[in-house]
């Protein structure tokens, strides 16, 4: 189960992608990777991207292990409060407000995503 960064960006990329990659600007499937990096560029648009373009996760800096440990409380309990999900998760207050706000409101594709995180139960003991 992915627990670091780098584990939780391969995971999503397998549950998003399921293998490839799709450009979330012009859905080409033709793309150069940036392993080290963990971003790929569009052979197609010239874009360059990673698996969280286009998801609750985009232009966050909240390390992903961290939030895919908040959607599991979450999913455990829908009312627990901004502070106790900051201090189990180890952020700022706002940060939490944040995404809790961010999980709350997600659209239909990242729904599927969340349920798919909340199913293979990424922080289960």
């Amino acid at each position: 189960m992915p627990k670091t960064h780098e584990e939780c960006i391969v995971y999503l990329e397998k549950i998003r992608w399921n293998g490839g990659t799709i450009c979330p600007y012009c859905d080409s499937i033709k793309a150069t990777s940036y392993k080290k990096e963990h971003r790929y560029r569009c052979n197609s648009c010239f874009t360059s991207y990673s698996v969280t373009v286009g998801t609750i996760f985009h232009k966050t800096h909240v390390d992903l292990g961290k939030w895919f440990h908040a959607i599991a409380l979450l999913s455990q309990s829908r009312d627990i409060s901004v502070r106790q999900l900051a201090r189990e998760i180890q952020v700022s207050r706002e940060a939490a407000a944040y995404m809790i706000k961010r999980i709350q409101s997600a659209d239909s594709d990242d729904a599927e995503m969340l349920k798919q995180i909340e199913r293979d139960r990424i922080f289960e003991n």
